[in-house]
């Protein structure tokens, strides 16, 4: 009986896999939980920040998985065939297996969003050029170049003057997504 269970808890823990990973593909769909800065693949926790939370639908897949996997290699050997002793054993491997993806999924997130995301604070200072020009009072845009990229974004000239196409400016205050600009003369 209980090898019933864990062929079940493995197949419906890759089913689920595949499943959110096809689904994931094909739609494409990276939404977001609401109250929290993590995507719906990430799962919802209390902590209000993105990553990857140990109650994602991701990690309880691996969980059941691993518990399912764990299980059967357990019942093949003569020492842990009993219920009694392999259902712990898989529970325990289950759960370090979960806990090792957390971690790494955890780091993995944590690089490629700290390295992907433009310091916005270091912008003021640096020089952009107009590249739509910004009416009296408007708004236009601007290119810059931080970190060997080049970037795009919405500005206004910080005394409302017009600023021509092409005209070099220099960032001086952001707020929010709103880039204050001043003319270099």
């Amino acid at each position: 009986m209980i090898f019933f269970v864990y062929v079940i808890c493995l197949g419906a823990g890759f089913l689920f896999t595949l499943l959110a990973a096809v689904m994931g593909h094909v739609f494409g769909h990276d939404g977001h939980v609401v109250g929290s800065h993590g995507s719906v693949e990430a799962g919802e926790d209390g902590s209000d920040s993105s990553g990857v939370s140990a109650f994602s639908p991701t990690i309880i897949a691996a969980f059941v998985t691993a518990f399912g996997g764990l299980g059967l290699i357990f019942t093949q050997v003569q020492a842990t065939k009993s219920p009694l002793i392999s259902a712990p054993l898989a529970i325990v491997g289950a759960l370090v297996i979960a806990s090792l993806m957390v971690r790494v999924l955890r780091q993995l997130f944590a690089h490629t969003q700290s390295s992907s995301e433009s310091h916005v604070a270091t912008l003021v200072g640096v020089c952009a050029n107009i590249i739509s020009p910004i009416p009296a009072n408007g708004m236009g845009e601007i290119a810059y170049v931080q970190g060997g990229s080049r970037y795009t974004a919405p500005a206004r000239e910080l005394t409302g003057q017009p600023v021509a196409m092409g005209q070099p400016v220099k960032i001086a205050k952001i707020i929010g997504s709103q880039f204050y600009v001043t003319i270099i003369n």
